[in-house]
């Protein structure tokens, strides 16, 4: 088999894989349903253009109708190169929507040098789309983070934030007037990178938070990568656990009754087994109706 043809079949492999992934995703968490007209927020990097890529392919699979439009925030950074996305959708012949506010100015008046601006920018960026979806009568907002995104804020929530908390794949938003999905939520970032390699997506890079080196987020990022190295499915396991959750092994009274708990004379399969030695399945994911 020559090079070219073994590449071809690899990312005919991968372009299965992704929708399979997406489509699992979006019925297990029902993110898209008939009649929705979402709103997919394309910011210029792999992830949201994999993500735009992969749900117009479901579109045309999907046994109902529901409407697709790409929103981008031009945050007004210096440089930022206009002319890219308005002729990438235009190639496309999709409904697009450039949103024009100076969030840029504002983070940077208000961050000190050296200083992460990831919580403010995204405030800021969150606040804008909100407004947006809300005036152009969106019933969903399509986010592009991954499942190597999702891990990385458990793990941060864990480390710096001391509560277990992740990205939903699916939300109320913070102003309560728009659902968030995450179609991309069992995904991995490498086989966005390599499909966002093959299809030559015209990547714009970010000047503001996307910029900066050191985050607590890359920090966590590569223990990840290095844990995956040293012990191949770690990543996927820990995927997993979120879940596979029992409130009764945790710490939180908010989430099971310790105070009231009594004596049934019943076994319990739970019981009080800390860890399941039992090998732990993977993600069981199978083709549905989109296919």
């Amino acid at each position: 088999m020559t090079p070219t043809l073994k590449h071809e079949r690899e990312m005919h492999k991968l372009e299965k894989r992704l929708c399979r992934l997406t489509t699992q995703a979006i019925v297990d968490f029902s993110m898209i349903e008939a009649g929705d007209r979402v709103m997919v927020c394309l910011s210029g990097g792999k992830d949201s253009y994999s993500m735009l890529d992969i749900l117009l392919k479901l579109q045309k699979r999907a046994p109902f109708d529901f409407e697709i439009f790409a929103v981008n925030l031009d945050q007004k950074q210096p440089g930022f190169p206009e002319d890219v996305l308005p002729r990438y959708l235009d190639g496309l012949g999709i409904n697009y929507h450039i949103e024009e506010q100076d969030t840029y100015s504002i983070v940077k008046s208000k961050i000190s040098p050296g200083a992460t601006m990831c919580s403010l920018c995204s405030r800021l960026r969150r606040g804008a789309l909100y407004n947006v979806a809300h005036r152009l009568g969106a019933t969903k907002i399509a986010l592009g983070h991954h499942r190597d995104d999702i891990l990385q804020t458990f793990m941060l929530n864990l480390f710096f934030g001391g509560t277990l908390k992740s990205m939903p794949p699916k939300l109320l938003s913070d102003d309560g007037r728009n659902i968030v999905i995450r179609p991309l939520a069992y995904v991995s970032e490498d086989d966005l990178q390599a499909w966002s390699d093959h299809q030559a997506f015209p990547i714009i890079p970010c000047t503001l938070c996307g910029s900066q080196d050191n985050l607590q987020r890359q920090q966590v990022s590569l223990l990840l990568k290095e844990w995956e190295k040293q012990y191949p499915g770690r990543v996927a396991t820990m995927f997993s656990a979120l879940s596979r959750v029992t409130p009764s092994h945790l710490l939180d009274p908010k989430l099971y009754d310790f105070k009231g708990l009594k004596t049934t004379g019943v076994p319990d399969p739970q019981g009080d087994k800390a860890f399941d030695h039992e090998p732990i399945a993977q993600l069981a994911v199978q083709p549905i109706a989109f296919y």
